[in-house]
C-alpha cells in the first residue's frame, strides 16, 4: 500500500500548488495553463499526477478544459472557499526559504540594474524605452504581466553578464509556486500594483537610460519587493487553517 499512498500525498502537494500559482497570479484568471507535460517537467512529476490535480480544480470550479484546437486547461476563478487551506499549506511549509530567496532576488536585481546604467548602449536605450511604453499601454492582468516580463528581460540584455542574468532566472525560479509567469496578485489589488509598478519602471528606466547606476541599483531592489508583499497578502487571506 505505501506506493498508492505516496502517490495520493503528491498528488495533493500538486494540487495545493496549482491551487496556489493561480491565487497569487503566477495564472490569471483567462489565462491557459501549460500543457501536462510541461507542468509535469516543471513540477518534476508524472502526467498522471497532474492530471488528477487539473481534474480537481476543474471539480472546485477555478478551471474549465476546452478541447480542439486551442484548447486546453483555463482559468476561470482565482480563488475559491476551497482555495484558503491550499495556499496556507503551500505558502507556510515554504514561507522561511521563499523570504530568503525574496530578498536574494531584491538584491541580485539592484546589481542587474546598476550594471545596465553602466553598460547600456544605444540600442539597449530604444530598447528600454520600447518595452516600457508597451507596459504603459498594456491593459491590465495577463497582457501588463507580459509587458513587465518583457521589460526585465530587456533590463537583464542591457546589464551584458550571461552569469547575473542566469542566476537571477535561477533564484526567480524557485520563488514560483508552479509557473514560469511572474506573479501578479490577486485581481481585488492587481491595478493599484500595476500603476505602482508603472512608477517604478519609468525610474528605473530613466536612471539606466541616463547612465546613474546608484539610483538604478536603490530603485530596482525596492521595486522586487513587490513579489514578497504579494505573497504575504495571500498568506493573510488565506489565514490559520480552519479546525
Amino acid at each position: 500500500m505505501a506506493t498508492p499512498l505516496a502517490a495520493v500525498s503528491r498528488a495533493d502537494e500538486i494540487t495545493d500548488r496549482l491551487i496556489t500559482a493561480i491565487a497569487i497570479g503566477e495564472y490569471l484568471p483567462g489565462a491557459r495553463l501549460p500543457s501536462e507535460r510541461e507542468l509535469a517537467a516543471s513540477l518534476r512529476v508524472g502526467r498522471m499526477t497532474v492530471r488528477a490535480a487539473i481534474a480537481t480544480l476543474v471539480s472546485q470550479g477555478l478551471l474549465e478544459t476546452q478541447r480542439g484546437r486551442g484548447g486546453g486547461s483555463f482559468v476561470r476563478e482565482q480563488w475559491t472557499s476551497s482555495s484558503k487551506a491550499s495556499v496556507h499549506r503551500t505558502l507556510s511549509a515554504r514561507w522561511e526559504v521563499l523570504r530568503d530567496t525574496c530578498e536574494a532576488v531584491s538584491h541580485l536585481q539592484g546589481t542587474i540594474a546598476r550594471a545596465a546604467a553602466e553598460k547600456r548602449t544605444d540600442a539597449d536605450v530604444t530598447l528600454l524605452q520600447q518595452r516600457l511604453a508597451a507596459f504603459r499601454e498594456a491593459e491590465s492582468g495577463p497582457q501588463s504581466q507580459r509587458a513587465d516580463e518583457l521589460l526585465h528581460i530587456a533590463i537583464c540584455a542591457a546589464a551584458h553578464n550571461d552569469t547575473l542574468q542566469s542566476v537571477l532566472f535561477e533564484l526567480e525560479s524557485r520563488v514560483s509556486i508552479a509557473a514560469p509567469a511572474h506573479l501578479w496578485g490577486s485581481t481585488a489589488g492587481m491595478r493599484a500594483m500595476e500603476l505602482r509598478a508603472l512608477a517604478d519602471h519609468e525610474n528605473l528606466i530613466d536612471a539606466i537610460c541616463s547612465r546613474r547606476p546608484d539610483d538604478a541599483s536603490a530603485i530596482a531592489l525596492e521595486h522586487a519587493r513587490i513579489d514578497l508583499e504579494l505573497l504575504e497578502e495571500a498568506l493573510q487571506r488565506a489565514g490559520a487553517p480552519d479546525a
